[in-house]
């Protein structure tokens, strides 16, 4: 007896350009559908689809259902209703889905419950709902992280019913095309009737089993939307920089850290699917490739599982057990177990003499090694068994090692004076790892830092890790498989059954516990890399927007003792006004300290920069008391402590030789050191942001995927600070969004021969230049009318004429450049958008030539409180995103720097020594790194004291910070208290009382 349909409520979402309808279908639902992650290859008329049951106050867009794989065999065990489809209904119509409210009050259902077990809404399943129509996504997006830019992005145009198009480098058109618009779903719009161009496309490009973008929107928790805008501006080769600020409004506000990660992601299943092309091309050739196979690479969402299809099939590999029985011939027995059990006689099978069909027995193992096959690679299985696995507690283990511990033995047996060097540091490496010896955590709460240094100990031999999958799990997934899933279709006796139950075992411990295994470990090295590289992402963008020290001559100093102290004095412009070796550690100290006193007074230096490494706290040391000795009078000097990590490796780089040709490589380190503190994003693009010394276990992660990701961030700082074309280095010019070290060398060569640029319209003379690379540089380029002046003199520099310049190429217009000055250039405005700008401009009553004066802004305030930004925005015919923009360009001070409220360099004149700590004692430090454990942070006594990440709450952090995932970045002041200290060991122990604004 059935038991009575439970009823609900059902809110319908309507968007633009659909016709409503009311279209409905009763669904069943089992338990082992409910998280469905693979897509099927063919359309079922009966799949279920899975109604949302998450309310939510914004319109949820419809979620489309996966259709289910073609399954082996089997008597279905659930009764499926659905109501016939409406006559005359388009195959294309996106259909509107219901949302439901339902209750469950138990989630372990036994398989007669399963059966029982009906849906509460009906609604109606078209047939080619799998194509994924071009529907907004669901709502759910990450909690977007903190950004560091100052203006808002320019999305002046939009998408015009999903009509991308492409410009082509070729074409020496420097007009900018219009921006897409992003489809935004409200409770009065509806579904466009058609899929989006771009994701049938992409489909057909890529000839996968899944929508790319619907992948992509899942995988990354953006919306579809915006995922459908962030890679139509990849394809339309825009830079990340340029899409955060100038197409703000299409990527949903996200910052350059999100949008970075739906690029990672979006590369990744596009070499996935590039991957799987290959494999089918292989197989193919081989001769192994059946219309199955095929499917099931092509379902394949993630290397890990392409890898488990295609492992039987690689070259060289050993021929497995259910390749083997095919080739006898067994599949025809195989088949006949699920389909006709009861007409199924083995002993047919049977061939004296032939291995393998000798006996019945033979027989029967290579039937069980064919349905091993067959339960190992079924989609639907899998998903089974990983949802079993979500719902059990899952360990992770690490012991030592046999071989470690064995070497361990011999260090105590061999004395130590005999014992070989190597040996002796692999004994060191041994104890590193001692907290791993015997460690158990479950997958869900192990720490990133946890994964990285077991995977470490493990690649060492040091370690041995395994994954612990209870029992439970198996035995569930017996019942399920013997009950359900391969169940046969008609009466089978007990030794057919047997047959089965043997094959579902076997396949789970010889194919799918290995699987699982693979996969839990992959998924927690993932989580673990994605953690450290955005740790690494945070401290190098904090590092290199650190506060310049302008408007003072300064003093890098690289401290040593046998080699002495290499010192360079550099002026107000980072230009070298001497160099010398000191050797303030020797018997003629007292001497150097004159000679140095002699020369801080010549050149009026007030600021010293001393390099953290060998010789730094006892030249800290010296330093200090010349300062208590008043030796610097009248100068008031004072002293900082720099991290020269990578000043050695960058003074005998090329780029080095090439800045300072003359000058000693180890007084390079100290010109390095000292410019550190002048500019440090100028001086530290210079040096490979792995050697920058931020960061943890950077040789644990993927060494392409943290280049990438520090490249980008280097990127994006230099581009969101902004570059003086007219005086920045090559080096500098190169980290441009736009640029690359080809055309930041046409560049340079350009400023050489014909003098510096009047306006921003002379980059399109560049060779290399095109219009694309122009359109993402510009914005961030500026054109200083001081540095103009004081660079050349009007009368010193070629004329170019203002006409029409014909750039060669192939394929190349004429470019019309102007030769006068425009003020736009000196702002963040893109060019673009100059026209607008001049109509605000007119707006408020004022011109170009007041950009950044008192009178402008007070005319802009003026002209906001009035009338809204909104209404402005709609007089001038743009967004709000843009006029923002506009109005930070227009009002922001001739030679503005993002850079000016972060926090600069500590100088001080005093020095405190670790003796002088006890517990208790309140002290202020800065931030110098940044682990996955906590943060290390410098208080001024020769060793950085480690907060705990367990004393970084919410409570102690300002309200700005509270969304990040440790809060804590270098270059941070804090307030801590000294919990404890380790004078042996040289460990300081610090509690975090507040960060200080």
């Amino acid at each position: 007896m059935q038991r009575p349909r439970r009823t609900a409520t059902a809110k319908t979402v309507k968007y633009t350009d659909i016709d409503s309808s009311d279209v409905s279908f009763s669904q069943t639902m089992s338990s082992e559908e409910e998280s469905e992650e693979w897509i099927p290859l063919k359309p079922n008329p009966k799949a279920p689809c899975k109604p949302p049951v998450k309310k939510s106050n914004k319109p949820i867009a419809p979620k489309v259902p996966k259709e289910p794989k073609p399954k082996a065999p089997r008597k279905p065990p659930v009764k499926r209703k659905q109501a016939a489809p409406k006559a005359g209904l388009d195959d294309n119509l996106a259909t509107g889905l219901l949302q439901v409210k339902r209750t469950r009050t138990d989630s372990k259902k036994t398989n007669a419950q399963y059966e029982n077990y009906e849906t509460t809404a009906d609604c109606h399943q078209d047939e080619n709902q799998a194509e994924n129509p071009d529907e907004p996504g669901p709502s759910g997006m990450k909690q977007e992280r903190l950004s560091f830019t100052v203006s808002d992005a320019h999305p002046e145009n939009r998408f015009v019913d999903y009509g991308y198009s492409v410009k082509k480098e070729e074409q020496e058109d420097f007009t900018f095309e219009d921006p897409c618009t992003r489809l935004q779903a409200t409770n009065d719009q509806q579904l466009p009737k058609t899929r989006s161009p771009l994701a049938k496309s992409l489909k057909n490009e890529l000839n996968m089993n899944w929508d790319i973008i619907e992948l992509l929107s899942i995988l990354t928790g953006v919306e579809r939307w915006v995922a459908v805008n962030i890679v139509t501006l990849l394809q339309e080769e825009n830079t990340v920089p340029f899409m955060v600020r100038y197409r703000k409004d299409m990527i949903n506000h996200m910052d350059a850290d999100g949008v970075r990660e739906v690029q990672l992601v979006y590369e990744d299943l596009c070499a996935l699917a590039k991957k799987t092309q290959s494999v089918i091309q292989t197989l193919k050739k081989d001769g192994h490739l059946t219309a199955e196979l095929e499917q099931n690479l092509r379902n394949c969402r993630s290397a890990d599982e392409l890898d488990h299809v295609y492992t039987p099939y690689k070259k060289g590999s050993k021929l497995t057990k259910a390749r083997r029985a095919k080739a006898l011939g067994l599949e025809d027995a195989a088949t006949a177990l699920l389909e006709t059990p009861h007409m199924l006689d083995l002993n047919k099978w049977v061939q004296p003499g032939t291995e393998g069909l000798s006996t019945v027995e033979e027989v029967a193992t290579g039937v069980e090694h064919i349905l091993a096959d067959m339960i190992a690679k079924d989609p639907d299985t899998l998903t089974y068994v990983k949802n079993l696995c979500e719902k059990n507690v899952i360990t992770i283990q690490s012991s030592v090692s046999k071989s470690a511990l064995k070497d361990k033995g011999q260090e105590k047996t061999v004395p130590n004076h005999s014992k070989p060097g190597p040996h002796k540091n692999k004994n060191l490496d041994i104890d590193k790892f001692s907290l791993y010896f015997d460690f158990t955590s479950n997958i869900h709460r192990i720490q990133p830092h946890q994964t990285l240094a077991i995977n470490r100990g493990e690649s060492l031999k040091i370690l041995t890790v395994k994954v612990n999958i209870p029992d439970r799990v198996k035995t569930d997934f017996t019942m399920w498989c013997v009950n359900c899933r391969w169940k046969t279709k008609s009466f089978a006796r007990e030794e057919h059954r047997s047959l089965i139950r043997n094959a579902v075992e076997d396949s789970y411990k010889r194919l799918i516990l290995p699987f699982l295994t693979r996969s839990h470990r992959t998924k927690l090295t993932a989580a673990a890399e994605k953690e450290s590289i955005a740790m690494f992402v945070r401290n190098l963008r904090q590092r290199l927007l650190a506060g310049p020290v302008r408007g003072c001559v300064l003093m890098g100093v690289d401290p040593g003792f046998k080699h002495g102290c290499k010192v360079a004095i550099l002026s107000t412009t980072s230009q070298i006004l001497h160099t010398e070796v000191f050797y303030l550690h020797n018997s003629n100290k007292h001497q150097e300290a004159d000679k140095l006193r002699h020369l801080m007074i010549k050149y009026g230096c007030t600021k010293i920069v001393i390099g953290n490494g060998t010789a730094c706290r006892e030249t800290e040391s010296f330093i200090s008391e010349l300062i208590s000795r008043r030796c610097f009078h009248p100068l008031d000097v004072s002293y900082c402590i720099a991290n020269e990590a990578g000043a050695s490796i960058y003074s005998v780089s090329p780029e080095a030789v090439k800045e300072l040709p003359d000058l000693d490589p180890n007084l390079r380190s100290a010109v390095s050191i000292g410019r550190r503190v002048q500019d440090p994003l100028a001086e530290l693009v210079k040096i490979d942001p792995k050697h920058i010394g931020i960061g943890t276990y950077q040789h644990d992660v993927s060494a392409g995927a943290l280049k990438a990701a520090l490249d980008g961030v280097v990127q994006e700082c230099v581009s969101f600070v902004g570059v003086d074309i007219n005086i920045c280095s090559e080096t500098l010019m190169r980290h441009v969004a736009g640029l690359n070290a080809g055309r930041a060398r046409n560049i340079a060569e350009w400023r050489e021969q014909n003098g510096p640029f009047i306006n921003r319209e002379q980059l399109k003379l560049v060779k290399g230049l095109g219009p694309k690379s122009f359109q993402q540089c510009a914005g961030f380029i500026r054109i200083n009318p001081q540095t103009l002046e004081s660079s050349s003199l009007p009368h010193s520099r070629p004329a170019i004429p203002e006409k029409t310049t014909a750039k060669k190429g192939k394929g190349k217009s004429c470019v019309a450049v102007p030769t006068t000055i425009n003020p736009l250039d000196q702002t963040c405005i893109h060019p673009e958008s100059y026209h607008v700008a001049q109509r605000f401009l007119s707006l408020v009553g004022s011109s170009a030539s007041q950009i950044g004066t008192i009178n402008l802004s007070q005319c802009v305030d003026n002209t906001v409180k009035n009338s809204s930004v909104e209404d402005l925005a709609g007089t001038l015919n743009t967004s709000p995103e843009t006029l923002k923009l506009i109005i930070d360009g227009l009002t922001q001070p001739p030679g503005f720097d993002i850079r000016q409220n972060f926090r600069q360099a500590d100088f001080k004149r005093g020095v405190v020594s670790m003796n002088d700590l006890q517990v208790g004692a309140v002290l202020t430090g800065r931030v110098d790194n940044t682990a996955l454990f906590g943060a290390f942070v410098d208080i001024g006594v020769g060793r950085s004291g480690l907060i705990h990440k367990s004393k970084i709450t919410l409570d102690k952090l300002p309200p700005s910070q509270r969304r990040r995932s440790l809060v804590l970045g270098p270059g941070e002041r804090v307030e801590v208290r000294v919990l404890n200290v380790d004078r042996q060991r040289g460990r300081i122990g610090l509690d975090l009382i507040r960060v200080l604004q």
